[in-house]
């Protein structure tokens, strides 16, 4: 079993990022009218691509888990937790580890604990942001059967 998931920012990102458009009109439009609206336009619309193109993606396949831009080999994962709610807010603030390696994103509130095995790795676990806990909870125990 694969999983696959790219972090995507919520609705509400773009909305704040429209911001961008009033601001940039601010600035341009008593320069000329014509580069105003370009400029917003342009400053925008980069803005929605590069946080849309930037957001991590979570992927367990071909015996790794990969959380943006770090991997690591099932083999030294164990006891994947899902946590929501109130549980998720400990896990991300109170209950969390100052080692621990983090791809967590503000607009998502499920986490998955994914604890490390590997003796030479100094972080005790991996807490990852995901829209599916369940279903990556369930990729991770089902690669581990397999593997």
């Amino acid at each position: 079993m694969t999983y696959r998931e790219r972090l995507s920012p919520s609705p509400w990102m773009y909305l704040a990022l429209a911001l961008l458009i009033p601001a940039s009109l601010l600035v341009f439009l008593p320069i000329s009218v014509p580069a105003g609206i370009a400029c917003a336009i342009v400053l925008f619309g980069g803005a929605c691509l590069f946080v849309a193109l930037s957001a991590p993606v979570v992927e367990v396949a071909d015996g790794h888990l990969r959380a943006g831009r770090a991997r690591i080999p099932l083999e030294f994962t164990a006891a994947p937790e899902a946590f929501r709610g109130a549980a998720a807010t400990a896990a991300r603030g109170v209950d969390l580890d100052a080692r621990a390696w983090l791809c967590i994103r503000g607009g998502i509130d499920p986490v998955v604990r994914v604890q490390v095995t590997d003796p030479a790795d100094p972080a005790p676990y991996w807490l990852i942001s995901t829209r599916n806990p369940d279903l990556l909870v369930a990729a991770l125990q089902a690669a581990h059967t397999l593997g």
